[in-house]
């Protein structure tokens, strides 16, 4: 239990993170209005968010007044028909929308004026129809200018006109007749009373401005009660999430975990969108309490590197410091037209390259940050929570093990172990599976390490990384292949420490074929993903690549290798369809600098497919198990699919159908509309494709549950991934080999889950495999 002391110390270093959400929020939406963005507020996207489908619908129904005006031949404003059905209405409701907010809540009166919020409605909208216009007439060549000259250092009025200068020197296509002022202000005026009358947010009002009586619009007392309400909302859960100070409070039935401040709690589940008030297992509680009280510290070697990198604006892997990019130097010879014009495009580039990098180093910048919080800190704490499915993840987004390889490498037990010869072989396991050994054998691992030119490279990134950058940056993870240099050099060869806090990582090898292989009780499977001993690990992607060969293209085949199926065999025990598996076998040859046609894209796939269903029979007949006997459940009734699993966590999988569409704007980017007539009712279709899939990663985290709680030693996760000690590694992969023989010999999950949906048919179970054989296989977990 925390001091008193300690647990002032916590609350205040959460009434920090709370203060400082609050000011990120605030301070966001203050430089949002003050650039004139307040669509992208956290009260504008949310209220244009309600507003869309009300919106839509309405200028629907206008159209088709309209079109009946059309048809009688009456009415003045036939004249702006060609305006009106130009594009599709979800597009004029976002511009609509989007005009209105950001002129309204300018900072700058002039821009509420009636006039100026309708004039730029309607210019925008022109800008709009002019780029479809053009993608239209020449669609290949509007991408290549859209490449070469929409830079982001530039606004959108920018690229319309470069667009347009560049378009009107091709004499094959015909030019854009543009919009006058008035034909502007009266589309633009047709736009903005359809979002006044869809929402009573707005109104017009006349002040005298500038001595002269002028119409504004303002918001309704509806609009503001709802500004406010969105508002409250945004900050109530706005606080930061970071680890903490003192071990987490635990998850009860009765209480929540995590944070000691209400502020925070509020603002984290147990389990994330998971059915309210629903009471877990005793393991299920039991592990996430445990893994809680883990200790952490952050690895000064590490934060060092960092360090030097942000300062030198150095990047390597995963860390993206921000990289200034200076205008280039004015030529002498400035009066030249041509000379000019390319100083011009090189300054250009430069500012676009300096706006890009604020976006891209975000992630690094937000980690150094918080580096420099903890950098003081003997050990911290990290609080967890699970997701409907029962895996578990760190509330913090930052100083984790589920991090980016940066991330990940910056963190260590804080209670360390006195090395032992067996954690001497993990600590090489180490270094070898983070430079790029992951698919070889244990003993070519550990080979690897003992060579003397890997010694020497091992001496020398640990030694002086920053001039040895080469020696590591290359490594498939290549910071955590440093940390694990280090750790091996100061721990095995120089000896300057007797202990390690390193986390090595194991992971499970084809962990949907193994899970759903266990299920089916299918041997071959089994075999061939680990589960059952072998001198070295087996490899499904190969044995289906070469299964597969004679049925492909000849024209492939001397290309066609394990990479080609990887991604393939990977996915289709989590449902990835026909669709999507083409695009991963069109990649893999794309990166060889091969083009595959449809034709024998389709083959190919088929091909993989059939493939699958020779070598891997019980998974594959597990999957359309599933999806039959889920549909046939929605089809009685049922409106939740739920399970619980060995470990005695509920899973609650509902999946409504929501109706949204996708509208591409040309200058003012992608956005996600929701519809206001939406489909009521179960989305069968999302689970017959999500229920194997979910099935699966419940028993991996289960899997893991169970091992922990039997695990007395410090331990971290990473979905279907253990993190431990070196020298607690063997331990830890015999606990998770038992608990993978437990659930499938002691319990007989399928026949469990056909019960709980209600399942009209019997399992698909084959029933030749023995999972007691997994006690002995190496690369189980590896």
């Amino acid at each position: 239990m925390p001091t008193s002391a300690e647990l002032e110390k916590q609350v205040g270093f959460e009434r920090r993170q709370i203060k400082g959400g609050l000011e990120r929020l605030r301070s966001n939406n203050k430089k949002l209005l003050e650039k004139e963005y307040a669509s992208a507020t956290v009260f504008g996207s949310a209220s244009i968010e309600t507003l869309l489908p009300h919106l839509i619908e309405f200028i629907d129904e206008k159209k088709e007044a309209r079109k009946k005006v059309a048809v009688d031949g009456a009415g003045h404003l036939i004249q702006l028909l060609p305006y009106i059905f130009d594009i599709d209405t979800e597009s004029q409701a976002v511009i609509t929308a989007k005009l209105t907010f950001d002129k309204l809540f300018s900072p700058r009166k002039e821009n509420s004026k009636v006039v100026n919020i309708v004039q730029a409605i309607g210019s925008s909208l022109e800008s709009e129809s002019q780029m479809r216009y053009y993608e239209t007439s020449a669609p290949g060549l509007f991408e290549t200018l859209k490449a070469n000259y929409w830079h982001q250092a530039k606004g959108t009025e920018y690229k319309r006109k470069s667009m347009q200068t560049l378009m009107s020197k091709h004499d094959e296509i015909k030019k854009w007749i543009p919009w006058n002022r008035i034909e502007k202000i009266k589309v633009g005026t047709w736009f903005l009373d359809c979002l006044l009358h869809s929402s009573g947010w707005f109104e017009r009002h006349v002040f005298m401005y500038r001595g002269k009586k002028q119409q504004f619009l303002a918001p309704t007392e509806k609009f503001l009660k709802n500004k406010e309400e969105i508002i409250r909302l945004a900050e109530l859960f706005s606080p930061l999430s970071w680890p903490m100070l003192i071990e987490p409070r635990d998850w009860s039935p009765v209480h929540e975990g995590g944070y000691y401040l209400n502020d925070l709690t509020r603002c984290h589940d147990m389990v994330r969108r998971g059915v309210p008030l629903c009471v877990q297992g005793e393991i299920t509680y039991q592990f996430l309490n445990q893994i809680q009280k883990v200790k952490y510290r952050l690895n000064p070697f590490i934060v060092e590197i960092a360090k030097v990198l942000e300062d030198k604006e150095i990047e390597v892997g995963k860390f993206r410091p921000v990289m200034n990019h200076p205008d280039p130097a004015q030529p002498p010879n400035m009066e030249d037209e041509e000379v000019r014009r390319a100083w011009r495009k090189e300054k250009a580039i430069a500012r676009n390259k300096n706006a890009n990098e604020w976006r891209i180093s975000c992630r690094t910048r937000m980690t150094m940050n918080c580096v420099r919080e903890f950098e003081d800190k003997e050990y911290y704490y990290i609080p967890w929570s699970y997701d409907y499915r029962g895996r578990a993840y760190p509330i913090p987004a930052f100083l984790t093990p589920q991090d980016t390889d940066f991330g990940k490498s910056l963190i260590r037990f804080a209670e360390e172990a006195p090395i032992t010869e067996d954690g001497m072989k993990w600590l090489a396991f180490q270094v070898s599976t983070t430079y790029g050994l992951d698919k070889a054998t244990m003993e070519e691992r550990l080979a690897w390490v003992d060579k003397p030119e890997n010694i020497q490279l091992i001496k020398r990134v640990a030694t002086d990384p920053i001039n040895n950058i080469g020696d590591w940056e290359g490594a498939d993870e290549p910071f955590q292949f440093a940390a694990a240099c280090e750790e091996y050099y100061s721990v095995v060869l120089a000896k300057t420490r007797s202990t390690t806090g390193l986390l090595v990582a194991t992971d499970a090898t084809c962990s949907g074929l193994q899970i759903l292989a266990g299920l089916a009780k299918d041997k071959s499977t089994a075999r061939l993903v680990n589960v059952l001993p072998s001198d070295k690990p087996q490899d499904a992607y190969q044995v289906i690549a070469d299964k597969c060969r004679d049925q492909i293209p000849e024209r492939l085949r001397p290309y066609w290798d394990r990479k080609k199926t990887k991604r393939v065999v990977m996915t289709i025990p989590y449902n990835a369809k026909p669709f999507s598996n083409r695009q991963y076998i069109r990649e893999a040859f794309k990166d060889i600098d091969i083009e595959i046609d449809k034709d024998e894209l389709t083959q190919t796939v088929k091909a993989v497919r059939n493939a699958m269903e020779a070598v891997v029979p019980g998974p594959m007949k597990v999957m359309r198990w599933i999806e039959q006997e889920v549909a046939q459940a929605i089809k009685n009734g049922a409106e939740i699919i739920s399970w619980v699993t060995p470990s005695g966590f509920n899973v609650n999988q509902r999946l409504m159908k929501h109706n949204h569409k996708i509208v591409e704007l040309k200058l003012l980017g992608r956005c996600q509309v929701k519809v206001l007539d939406q489909e009521k009712g179960v989305d069968i279709r999302h689970h017959k494709n999500a229920t194997a899939p979910n099935l699966i990663h419940s028993l991996d985290a289960t899997l893991l549950h169970m091992s922990a709680t039997k695990f007395n030693a410090p331990i971290a996760l990473i979905h279907d991934s253990v993190l431990c000690r070196a020298t607690d590694m063997s331990h830890l992969s015999t606990l998770v080999r038992e608990t993978y023989m437990y659930i499938f010999t002691e319990t007989d999950f399928l026949k469990d889950f056909a019960q709980s949906i209600g399942a009209e048919t019997e399992p698909p179970i084959i029933g030749d495999l023995e999972p007691e054989a997994v006690i002995d296989s190496t690369y189980f977990f590896c």
